[in-house]
């Protein structure tokens, strides 16, 4: 095995990534982790990662066999870089009984054969199965890949008056003190027969974001343009930055600037991001130092391409005993897109919505070899089952007591946008049928 730390220069970089994306679309098992520009609000490592060979060490995790400690034990056993995925259900303690069209297992981690990381001006071979300048020449050969045009048929789980029902069952949990927040999901899907790279390059410039990721686990693909860390770890530093809070850019800049401030200000978005961030200083404070955990940004918004978004940051040091393994099994699944009290949301989020959320609202990341990690929130993705050419996606919001149905409805068409365009070519709502 290889292992240079050789830099080789890239004259034309987008060029250079669609050589890539064409590279990496002949192996069966990879993940591509991309920040999409956005180092100012300190995204992904540009990563990617690929198992070229069939027997290369991988794990699968079930929720019912202590998966994080599966998880611990084989990043133990092979002291290098491991990427992979948690599906939502891998530690929610419930059975799954709902369809799910994408069928990711509920956990799987691989170590890599080749590792590169892409920066502005070129790419470190970080690890190899050959030398460096051999595998340049091997993914320089390659073609780039090319837009082309979809029009496929988009169905949804529900219709306008069930999502609107739904929603006041919800509500009514809320008012009885059943919880105080829910983040209520629903699916899109259909069939399609598409280019799972050529779809996520033509998402990731519709919708580019701080921690995407075109993730492969043989047939089942998720093309993830997600702007959310769920959790990061670096040495003792643990941090998590949660969204609630989603309001719609514009074209004209006096209207754009009204759609942040009307975030920034926004009662509704405030009363969900503040429990969110106790729920996620709740969790960290069980494997930080008493005290540490702290909230340095509170109610941020930023502003990407197509949406504003309401980002807190929740910040601790992990005590000497604790390891990346006991950071996710008191964090994941992600608070953002579960709710509070945590356990009981998820007894009705399983009651409630209509099928199964699989890695959406899971999460796609990798831990070094020295035990530091940094993970996404799976959300504004497609995934994608090659085999069967069927195609699906999620969107929905956290429920409050203020929380409006009709306005949560239409939040959830403005999250798939990005999404809706790159299979239709349009940003039409009128091409989703109920």
């Amino acid at each position: 095995m290889y292992m240079p730390h050789n830099f080789f220069a890239v004259h034309n970089r987008e060029e250079f990534k669609h050589k890539v994306l064409a590279w990496i679309s002949q192996f069966n098992i990879f993940c591509f982790l991309e920040n999409s520009g956005y180092y100012h609000q300190d995204g992904f490592r540009c990563l990617v990662a690929i198992q070229r060979g069939p027997n290369g060490p991988q794990i699968v995790l079930h929720p019912f066999q202590d998966p994080f400690d599966c998880l611990y034990h084989f990043h133990n056993e092979h002291k290098q870089w491991i990427f992979g995925h948690l599906s939502y259900e891998l530690n929610s303690g419930l059975l799954e009984t709902r369809p799910l069209r994408v069928q990711f297992p509920q956990g799987f981690f691989f170590v890599p054969d080749i590792l590169l990381e892409l920066h502005n001006d070129g790419v470190s071979v970080l690890l190899s199965d050959c030398p460096g300048k051999q595998l340049m020449e091997e993914i320089e050969q390659c073609s780039p890949i090319e837009d082309e045009k979809n029009n496929v048929i988009i169905k949804a789980t529900h219709h306008r008056a069930s999502y609107l029902q739904a929603l006041e069952n919800v509500k009514a949990h809320i008012r009885r003190g059943d919880c105080y927040e829910l983040n209520y999901c629903q699916e899109f899907f259909g069939d399609a027969r598409i280019n799972p790279a050529t779809v996520y390059n033509s998402l990731n410039s519709i919708s580019p974001n701080p921690f995407s990721a075109f993730y492969r686990v043989n047939n089942q693909y998720c093309l993830c343009a997600s702007p959310e860390r769920f959790v990061s770890k670096s040495g003792e530093v643990v941090v998590s930055q949660p969204i609630k809070g989603t309001a719609p850019r514009y074209v004209d800049s006096y209207e754009d600037e009204r759609s942040r401030a009307g975030l920034a200000e926004s009662k509704k978005d405030k009363s969900e991001n503040v429990m969110v961030v106790d729920l996620v200083r709740n969790d960290l404070s069980r494997v930080c130092i008493p005290g540490s955990v702290t909230v340095p940004s509170l109610f941020s918004v930023y502003s990407f391409k197509g949406v504003h978004q309401m980002i807190s940051t929740v910040m601790g040091r992990l005590e000497k005993h604790n390891t990346f393994a006991d950071v996710l099994d008191v964090c994941f699944p992600m608070g953002s897109m579960t709710g509070a009290p945590k356990k009981r949301v998820m007894e009705l989020i399983h009651r409630y919505e209509l099928s199964g959320r699989g890695i959406y609202s899971g999460s796609i990341g990798y831990i070094t070899p020295d035990q530091d990690m940094d993970f996404n929130v799976v959300i504004r993705s497609l995934l994608y089952d090659k085999s069967k050419e069927v195609f699906s996606f999620h969107a929905g919001g956290g429920i409050t007591h203020y929380s409006d149905p009709e306005k949560e409805f239409e939040e959830s068409l403005l999250k798939t946008k990005a999404i809706r365009k790159v299979l239709t070519g349009s940003f039409d709502t009128d091409d989703v049928v109920e």
